[in-house]
């Protein structure tokens, strides 16, 4: 059975997304540390990023760069963290946050819950400043 992700990539799965190409795709995290909590994944279905065939594991880095940028642009913060956990999805993924301090990237902290307007307002944001 495909991850949720693939589900995603395929539009079987709804999603706030914040850019794609033919390779990878970001979008907003619906269970978000901070606003603007984006995940970026390669559309092929891996489920370990270090299983990650080279050329594919760069280039979702890349990817992520370009995603961040915008992110820092669109969402007020000191720095966009960088969180590689694997354990809730088999689909190789990024998380991008937001950040004011260290203990924003703290997975265990309360997530937001955000209406579907607010999402679709700062999809429409970090995209834009991409």
């Amino acid at each position: 059975m495909a991850s949720i992700f693939s589900q995603i990539v395929a539009g079987t799965i709804p999603c706030h997304k914040v850019a794609e190409d033919d390779q990878y795709l970001a979008f907003l995290d619906i269970s978000p540390l901070a606003h603007g909590h984006t995940l970026v994944i390669p559309k092929i279905e891996v489920d370990y990023l270090f299983d990650l065939e080279e050329e594919v594991y760069i280039g979702l880095h890349l990817f992520a760069k370009k995603v961040a940028k915008g992110i820092e642009k669109a969402c007020p913060c000191k720095r966009v963290g960088m969180a590689v956990v694997g354990l809730e999805v088999p689909h190789a993924h990024i998380h991008l946050i937001p950040l004011q301090s260290e203990g924003d990237i703290n997975f265990s902290r309360p997530k937001f819950s955000l209406s579907q307007q607010k999402m679709e307002e700062i999809a429409a944001q970090i995209s834009a400043a991409i």
